[in-house]
């Protein structure tokens, strides 16, 4: 069970009060989104327009730096990571990027600091339990296209920590997954995949003929994912299987076809809130309260799935024990 973020249903993403918590629920691994600072400092953020996730746009010092960009292909107002050194980004704090659905969180504004790459590090060997890291590499291509080569400064923290057994890497762009292994960084490779769009690296490259997710899950896509990756991520839409309304009525055979590649298959984000169950697994009417969670945490794990990202840790471990699921009428 992998801590989405860190505990990130119940603390800001990504702080040292998100991982600190996971890991304290049991969480068997933590997975950190990788971006830099201008000066070459790998930092935990889920995107690197930080407004969202940090008290930034509050801060008189830094109204300059608001500007507008495109990344991936779509334009963003903000503040942008890759305009601050790390000196400048450790004045700023984390705040809750969800404050309607999770009002509990926001408590923690200004509770602390971004992290970057080497603290959560720290945090991970000063556990008293083995705990992996998976680690997702963010919009390389775009970072590369300014200068900032993520697989380069990534492949230098990680030399003397990572084991076979103790680093996922993860990336929505393959291209970059392979650079890292070929500078010798040991681990577990993940092809990320979500249900719709095609990778940023390959459209950079090919522009409108760009292959999408969908062909990269294919059985011949899976067949070449296999000749360069250990294992496939992918959105839970993909895993779950609806009818016209939306419900929840099964699931797919994406995970057995998967493993009869030879690829290990996970999945993204199980979440407790109505705002990201189906219909027919909610209860009550406001989006913030947690529906039937734990039916559709266990059809999932059901699949034979070899790994889940929560965003509540404890919640994936307490269905992960339970009895296998039936789906019906809710």
């Amino acid at each position: 069970m992998i801590a989405h973020r860190g505990a990130s249903g119940y603390r800001p993403e990504h702080s040292r009060a998100a991982y600190e918590l996971a890991i304290e629920l049991g969480a068997d691994a933590l997975e950190p989104d990788i971006v830099s600072t201008r000066d070459g400092v790998l930092v935990l953020r889920h995107d690197n327009e930080i407004s969202g996730t940090t008290d930034i746009a509050t801060n008189p010092k830094f109204a300059d730096r608001k500007t507008t960009k495109v990344v991936d292909g779509v334009e963003l107002t903000g503040w942008f990571i890759e305009d601050f050194t790390w000196d400048e980004l450790a004045k700023v704090r984390t705040m809750e990027r969800l404050p309607k659905l999770r009002r509990g969180s926001t408590t923690f504004i200004g509770g602390g600091g971004i992290l970057r790459l080497t603290d959560l590090l720290e945090l991970i060997d000063a556990a008293d339990r083995p705990i992996m890291l998976v680690a997702e590499i963010k919009h390389p291509t775009y970072f590369a296209s300014i200068g900032l080569h993520l697989d380069e400064m990534f492949a230098a923290v990680m030399a003397d920590w990572a084991t076979p057994t103790n680093l996922v890497v993860e990336s929505f762009e393959q291209s970059v997954l392979g650079k890292i292994r070929a500078r010798g960084i040991p681990g577990h490779y993940v092809f990320l995949a979500d249900d719709e769009g095609s990778p940023a690296d390959l459209v950079a490259a090919m522009g409108a003929k760009a292959p999408s997710y969908a062909e990269h899950l294919t059985n011949e896509g899976l067949a070449r994912l296999a000749l360069s990756v250990d294992g496939v991520s992918v959105a839970k839409s993909l895993i779950l299987k609806t009818d016209d309304e939306g419900h929840v009525i099964g699931t797919t055979d994406l995970v057995a076809r998967a493993h009869a590649l030879g690829l290990t298959a996970w999945t993204f984000t199980l979440r407790a809130e109505n705002h990201f169950l189906a219909p027919n697994l909610r209860k009550g009417k406001a989006d913030n309260m947690y529906g039937d969670w734990r039916r559709e945490f266990r059809l999932i794990m059901d699949t034979g799935i070899d790994g889940v990202f929560a965003d509540q840790p404890d919640l994936a471990l307490q269905a992960r024990d339970t009895e296998p699921t039936v789906v019906g009428p809710a």
